[in-house]
């Protein structure tokens, strides 16, 4: 049994919702319950109330409230004073430490002292840290107000301190139970993953010698576990090696608990990773079926956000009854919303897999509480909520159904709710309890700042006395039945006529792959014949006497012409996509991206060029009418290179037409196929075949004719630096009008990390930059410059998930690194590398040569000694790292002028959590495109124009508003409106 399609019309799924609780929920009765509680919180606070209070003052949408998540998010993990101070005052709003009572920083830091007085003992201070900031009180405050806030959130530093807080509130309320979640981020290494796992190990343990392995799990402590945590390459794609190497550490884990009787829960993740964990989870259940069929405490969480959460629910009911188990199911709302939309809206995908209302997830939290009450003979249901109107609704419909259940709510959450619930209804109840070291609760605390710090939220306007309770208790079940909150991704760029957004693929949803593989067993890779000196001559002489037609065409009719065939390249994705893997080694998402990207060029181009075709009106003096014109140069030659055979092709050649030139099209020797079948689209969407030729060949003969043949008004080239300087040189000497050249090469781009960047970031970062695609973009990281601060640390992340990646076949959808374009370009790297492992400081991550005939280039990272040492391009997966942080590299400003020196212009990356660095790191930067706190490949068209300056290109930005002028002419026309007899309109304006 597989899922439904996560991507439906959200309206249409709420619906659905609302059906199935009618007559099974009254609201008004269960608001009559919850009324009470609320009251009373409001009244008698709980004693820890700080987090609450601080948001009510500085909720996360103001300044204050932005600058204390972003704090919270990275000061803990600082490892140098200079950094903390630099990042607190940039935060804060200010470096002048003494400013004004009423101004960002005062208040923030007069809240930050008055609750670290109040709650975090003298002793708890970070003496070493503290000590080194000295004079700065507004810094040590916040070091203080930060620790509080983790505090509240963190049961213990370690399972030992976290259980000796569960007795002591176990002797305040002997009914309450835990679930310790052992903090951390995904692995990204086995290492990590075997650290992980000995984590839980050892938890679990502990928690065994408290446990009575003769009560049901329902009244043991238990673990939740996190499958990301336990394998470095927990994703879809990697479906037979999870299987094959997680399933069997889970299991240890299974065992353990099973032993002792615990609850041991697997945390929900992201959507793409559902069917995946379904997977594991079936492969556990039938182990647990056959070797411990008598435990009850095996289990898992289900987010309630999600738009098929009802259907999981029945799929995990049908688990259990297969098996013959009973599995305790904790029912969450969901943890990453903004993630969720980001992926869908980056990808294209035709709906949101989660609710974007707050008040749809609510109506789906009830659906989902019904259907888990309705099967006790298979589900234990646990409630993990803070909405007192949620939890009297699923008092009431527990009730109804005689089922058994437990609430849970997190550590530091919810506490003076569950304190009225508890006292009045003597409810199960189960507290989750983080457990792990100051910096390891960062992510996890950022998200419970979100939940609380966002104004619909119930724990934020619990604390807030000014929303009326019946506010607080309003049914989500009578509110408006709305549609996305948020544009549907694909019209992210507007409703009609705004372009529409190129539509994607999910590459985890078995429906939307199936047509990739099919067109691959359907699709051969055609012989293109080639062109030769003599026929690409012809060829230009044909394109300029297309020229005069087209040019005089329409530019609406142009404009059309490139909407029908992005229609048509949309259709024939699946197509595109296998001839991109076959002829140009592309794995299949990147070939996917790459169909996507031409697509928005075509579009994006059409829109463009109706708009800045039109006619503009200057200016003058009266009796005279002045238009400025964009016009058609001529024929263009357009150059484009085989790592991105169709998307560069497709732009240049758009760009081109929709201006009203005609083309002639060279594409690289190696993908000669792939632009074949996108000049066929074209010429079928009513493009003249004079108008778009191709001619594919040799560089050194049909290229080098192109460019020199005389009528030849433009050329636009994308590929390597020396051949562009030889078009430009060819260029130069040719007699007649001067030709401009549009070109786009590669460089050494550069990434800066500073000690406050988070490591797992970087280290995403760095290895989707320098090592996907085979490295083979000219965006691709070639030298990664890390602050010492964090570099040991940072460097054996990425060393260990470079060594996670799976080099191989691109028709594999495992694959992560196909081989490099061909032998010589192979040959080249291999050169490289024999002379890195000679030279560098440190060969941290080698690459494979064993087989000098294949062009499989394993990813390859080296330490150098100096960023001048890094002094030419590598087209490969090959990353130098060179450490900053003292000496003459002290200053990160330093950093960016020796990057600059190396004379490349293309992109740079800078990974911190200062702002204000940023930004003037950014201006400092002599390159075209800069990335903050994110990887530095994938530019999109009309959102990030891409392209380089100096030794990386001519500029303008491909896929920008200022691309599509330097195809044209301009041409001012001037009209003296009052030549026939005189001036009649300033004549009718005189009284």
């Amino acid at each position: 049994m597989r899922l439904p399609d996560p991507y439906r019309p959200e309206p249409e799924v709420v619906a659905h919702r609302l059906a199935l609780l009618e007559g099974a929920l009254d609201w008004t009765a269960a608001s009559t319950v919850a009324t009470p509680w609320v009251q009373a919180v409001r009244d008698h606070p709980p004693p820890f109330w700080a987090m609450e209070s601080l948001l009510r003052e500085y909720p996360i949408s103001s300044a204050e409230g932005l600058a204390l998540m972003r704090l919270a998010e990275a000061l803990l993990r600082v490892p140098d004073a200079e950094t903390a101070i630099a990042l607190t005052a940039d935060q804060l709003g200010r470096a002048d430490f003494e400013g004004a009572a009423d101004s960002t920083l005062s208040r923030l830091s007069s809240a930050a002292i008055a609750m670290s007085k109040r709650f975090l003992p003298e002793a708890d201070h970070p003496p070493g840290l503290m000590a080194r900031l000295g004079a700065r009180t507004v810094v040590a405050a916040t070091l203080r107000a930060v620790q509080l806030l983790g505090r509240q959130f963190v049961l213990g530093q370690t399972i030992a301190e976290a259980m000796d807080e569960a007795r002591a509130a176990h002797r305040k309320q002997s009914a309450l139970c835990f679930s310790y979640d052992m903090l951390g981020e995904g692995a990204r290494t086995d290492e990590d993953a075997l650290r992980y796992l000995e984590s839980y190990t050892r938890a679990i343990a502990a928690i065994a010698q408290g446990a009575d392995p003769a009560a049901a799990p329902e009244r043991n402590d238990g673990i939740s576990i996190k499958l990301s945590a336990l394998h470095p390459r927990y994703e879809d794609a990697q479906r037979e090696r999870v299987l094959r190497e997680l399933v069997p550490r889970v299991w240890l884990l299974c065992e353990r608990a099973a032993a002792a009787n615990l609850n041991l829960t697997i945390d929900a993740e992201e959507v793409d990773r559902l069917e995946l964990s379904l997977d594991v989870f079936d492969a556990l259940a039938a182990r647990v079926a056959a070797e411990h069929p008598q435990w009850r405490g095996f289990g898992l969480a289900l987010q309630a956000y999600q738009t098929r959460a009802l259907e999981l629910i029945e799929h995990v009911t049908a688990i259990a009854r297969r098996y013959g188990l009973r599995l305790m199911c904790r029912l969450v709302k969901g943890a990453y919303w903004d993630a969720e939309i980001k992926r869908a809206q980056e990808l294209g995908l035709p709906h949101y897999p989660v609710f974007t209302h707050k008040h749809h997830s609510d109506v789906s939290y009830l659906a989902c509480a019904r259907a888990l009450l309705a099967a006790p003979d298979a589900i234990y249901p646990q409630f993990a909520t803070h909405n007192a109107g949620t939890i009297a609704a699923i008092l009431q419909m527990a009730q109804r159904q005689g089922a058994p259940f437990e609430l849970q709510r997190l550590h530091g959450m919810g506490e003076g709710v569950y304190r009225e619930v508890m006292k009045h209804t003597g409810a199960s109840v189960r507290v989750y309890a983080p457990v792990g070291r100051h910096k390891d609760l960062l992510a996890y605390l950022v998200r419970r700042l979100l939940e609380n710090g966002a104004n619909s939220s119930f724990v934020n306007q619990l604390g807030d006395p000014g929303v009326p309770i019946a506010t607080l208790l309003v049914s989500p079940l009578w509110l408006e039945r709305e549609s996305p909150q948020l544009p549907l991704p694909p019209l992210l760029y507007g409703p009609a006529p705004a372009r529409r957004n190129s539509d994607g693929l999910d590459l985890t949803v078995d429906a939307m792959r199936a047509p990739l593989f099919a067109a691959l067993a359907a699709t051969a890779v055609p012989v293109v014949p080639e062109a030769d000196p003599a026929s690409a001559a012809r060829a230009v002489a044909a394109s300029a006497t297309a020229s005069r037609a087209w040019r005089n065409t329409p530019v609406a009719t142009r404009a059309a012409a490139l909407r029908r065939a992005a229609d048509a390249f949309q259709a024939q994705l699946p197509r595109l996509c296998a001839l991109l893997v076959k002829e140009a080694f592309k794995t299949w998402g990147d070939a996917v991206s790459e169909v996507r990207e031409a697509i928005d060029f075509l579009r994006y181009y059409a829109d463009e060029a109706e708009r800045l075709m039109q006619p503009v009106l200057l200016p003058g003096p009266t009796g005279e009418r002045n238009e400025l014109r964009l016009t058609a140069r001529g024929p263009w030659v357009c150059i484009s290179p085989w790592n991105f055979p169709l998307a560069i092709f497709t732009g240049q050649v758009a760009a081109a037409l929709a201006t009203g030139n005609t083309v002639l099209a060279k594409p690289a020797e190696q993908t000669p196929a792939i632009a074949r079948e996108a000049v066929a689209l074209l010429h079928a969407a009513g493009i003249p075949a004079d108008a778009l030729q191709l001619l594919h060949g040799p560089g050194e003969t049909v290229g080098a004719a192109l460019v020199a043949a005389p009528g030849v008004a433009g050329v636009v080239f994308t590929g390597s630096t020396q051949v562009a300087k030889i078009i430009h040189r060819a260029l130069a000497g040719k007699d007649g009008p001067i030709v401009p050249l549009i070109a786009e090469t590669g460089g050494i781009n550069a990434m800066l990390v500073d000690s406050s960047a988070l490591p797992e970031q970087v280290a995403d970062a760095v290895v989707q930059s320098a090592f996907r695609s085979a490295g083979q973009r000219c965006s691709a990281l070639r030298l990664l410059v890390l602050h010492e601060g964090i570099a040991d640390g940072t460097i054996e992340m990425i060393r260990g998930a470079a060594a996670e990646l799976s080099a191989g076949d691109p028709a594999l959808l495992a694959t992560d690194v196909g081989p490099v374009i061909d032998r010589e370009a192979a040959d080249n790297i291999r050169r490289h590398l024999a002379r890195l492992d000679r030279e560098a400081k440190r060969v941290l991550a080698p690459a494979a040569t064993d087989d000098a005939s294949s062009t499989l280039i394993a990813p390859a990272a080296y330490e150098v000694g100096a960023i001048e040492d890094v002094r030419s391009e590598i087209f490969g997966p090959v990353l130098q790292i060179v450490r900053w942080g003292s000496g003459a590299l002290s200053d990160p400003a330093e950093v960016i002028e020796r990057i600059n020196a190396l004379g490349y212009g293309l992109t740079l990356g800078i990974q911190t959590r200062i702002d204000s660095r940023a930004q003037a790191l950014a201006v400092r930067a002599h390159v075209g495109n800069v990335y903050v706190n994110r990887n530095i490949i994938g530019a999109v068209v009309g959102v990030q124009p891409f392209g380089g300056e100096g030794l990386s290109g001519t500029g303008p930005k491909a896929g920008g508003p200022n691309y599509l002028p330097r195809f044209c002419a301009e041409q001012t026309v001037t009209v003296n409106t009052a030549a026939a007899g005189g001036n009649a309109a300033l004549l009718s304006t005189v009284a």
